[in-house]
């Protein structure tokens, strides 16, 4: 397409190149013969490399700066993520228009919600796709999105969509984070049909500054109901909002589009009784507008039952799908990687792993293995570098007061000093009465903390290894290692029963 078309719906007036563009790049070195390149300069100054990317036969650049002299045609716009957006939806043809689209955002159990979302609506026969956390699912074809990467770039979003609509998909379900809201990655919120929200709990103050700011950022999904965006198959717009949630009342007061709450709330519109909450089994009774009917699901962990709920209102209310589709589906959700995930080696005692990895995921993730077992809660855990460090005193914090024993150890400590990262912790941990050598242990390599461990399990105890989850790395320095709890878990079992298993992937910290 030509790049005037492409910038069409900005306004921008005469002067924009009439060149041709065959594909949208944001990584100089990753520039195509034919591509747009966008220098964005929030984060990395992507300015300094326009001689490079001329080199690399770019046609255009797009951005910000007006007195710019480069070696290729630029264009001036007011808001370069803004026109990124709006340049890839128009480069792949705006598949948006073809699909049903449900948005997702919360600082915790998205991923498990998307799932519950995308085997309801199989179930109900729908042909879906689906973008989330841990990668994208496109018919038959399952795609890694990267490290440490929930919402992707525009230009890949809507590459996943258009490929969505060509392979005869009817609906997708993304997950939104805050960060890809407000740099406008992803869909576009008016492209959405349906937007949920699992929870707005502490996390990202180091990016948005107050909560109130990361509040506003998740509150753009469901502001974008309001704004008209053709559709081939229009359905009526619907925000699904959590009413056991503090963001409750201010969500509600920001969309103008048909909302159905959910939740323990004696309020809410979608509500569950008889829970029964078990390892490897969670039970309740789902009652909504119209109807009751039992739901039963391997995703144990009482929280899940906000999940069910959140994916009933979506489906069963807001696309008026079948209950026995909302049954059938959430019922055959196996697992999700790294999320309460259990791993069994023939120990006799529970280990699970799961991504918790903020102050409310890891304190609900500790209630449900409290709920489940009668002997001690053993959990293992860390902080990020270079991410909020309110989180450093809120964990271990909650850890002290919920399990018997926390080992504290390295989560991305990043250009950070680990041991001064497990200081704070250590004193948040004494803050609330934990005693280092008893209550609580600093191993700083996160090999030795999980066989430390599970060394301490006697038979029924849980072992809860919290903060990675399905992630394949940990980031020292600038340097991303191959790493995962999973395998390290089992590799901590196995050395522990003296029975076969992998070896105990290794950091810069093991000795």
């Amino acid at each position: 397409m030509k790049l005037s078309q492409l910038l069409s719906t900005l306004n921008l007036g005469a002067g924009v190149p009439d060149v041709e563009v065959t594909g949208i790049s944001l990584d100089s070195r990753l520039v195509q013969p034919g591509d747009v390149y966008f220098a964005i300069v929030r984060g990395v100054d992507r300015y300094q490399y326009l001689e490079q990317v001329a080199a690399r036969g770019a046609v255009a650049v797009v951005g910000e700066r007006s007195d710019v002299q480069a070696p290729l045609p630029h264009v001036t716009v007011p808001d370069a993520r803004l026109a990124l957006a709006e340049v890839a939806a128009a480069f792949y043809g705006y598949p948006a228009r073809d699909l049903t689209l449900l948005g997702i955002t919360g600082t915790d159990g998205k991923t498990t919600t998307s799932n519950f979302m995308y085997q309801i609506l199989r179930a109900a026969g729908l042909q879906t796709g689906m973008v989330s956390t841990v990668n994208a699912q496109i018919g038959d074809e399952v795609l890694d999105t990267g490290f440490h990467v929930t919402t992707p770039e525009a230009f890949d979003t809507q590459r996943y969509l258009r490929q969505m609509v060509d392979g005869g998909l009817t609906h997708a379900i993304l997950e939104m984070t805050s960060i890809g809201l407000v740099q406008q990655r992803g869909a576009r919120p008016r492209e959405f049909d349906i937007a949920i929200v699992t929870n707005i709990t502490h996390e990202h103050l180091n990016d948005h500054g107050t909560y109130e700011a990361y509040f506003d950022a998740k509150a753009l999904l469901f502001e974008g109901l309001n704004q008209p965006f053709e559709k081939a198959r229009p359905v009526e717009r619907l925000a699904v909002l959590n009413r056991d949630d503090k963001s409750y009342e201010g969500l509600a007061r920001r969309t103008k589009a048909k909302q159905i709450s959910y939740g323990l709330h004696p309020d809410a519109d979608l509500r569950a009784t008889e829970i029964r909450n078990e390892p490897g089994r969670l039970s309740f009774v789902a009652h909504g507008p119209g109807f009751s009917f039992p739901v039963e699901t391997k995703m144990f962990g009482a929280y899940n039952v906000s999940n069910s709920l959140a994916a009933i209102g979506a489906s069963v209310v807001g696309l008026r799908l079948p209950i026995e589709a909302a049954q059938a589906g959430i019922a055959a959700l196996e697992g999700v990687p790294g999320r309460m995930e259990r791993i069994e080696m023939g120990q006799d005692f529970t280990a699970i792993v799961d991504f918790a990895h903020t102050p409310n995921a890891l304190k609900v993730a500790l209630e449900s293995a409290r709920q489940f077992t009668s002997g001690r809660v053993i959990t293992v855990f860390g902080s990020a570098g270079l991410r909020d460090k309110a989180k450093r005193r809120m964990m271990p914090e909650h850890a002290a007061e919920l399990a018997d024993v926390s080992v504290l150890t390295a989560e991305d400590p990043r250009t950070e000093s680990l041991d001064e990262i497990l200081a704070e912790m250590a004193r948040a941990a004494e803050s609330r009465g934990g005693v280092e050598g008893k209550s609580f242990f600093r191993v700083p390599d996160r090999g030795a903390a999980i066989s430390f461990a599970v060394l301490q399990a006697k038979p029924g105890d849980v072992v809860i290894v919290l903060g990675k989850g399905h992630e394949q790395s940990m980031c020292f320095g600038e340097t991303e290692y191959p790493w995962d709890d999973r395998v390290a878990t089992r590799a901590a079992l196995a050395e522990l029963l003296g029975v076969p298993g992998p070896e105990m992937p290794r950091l810069p910290t093991a000795g």
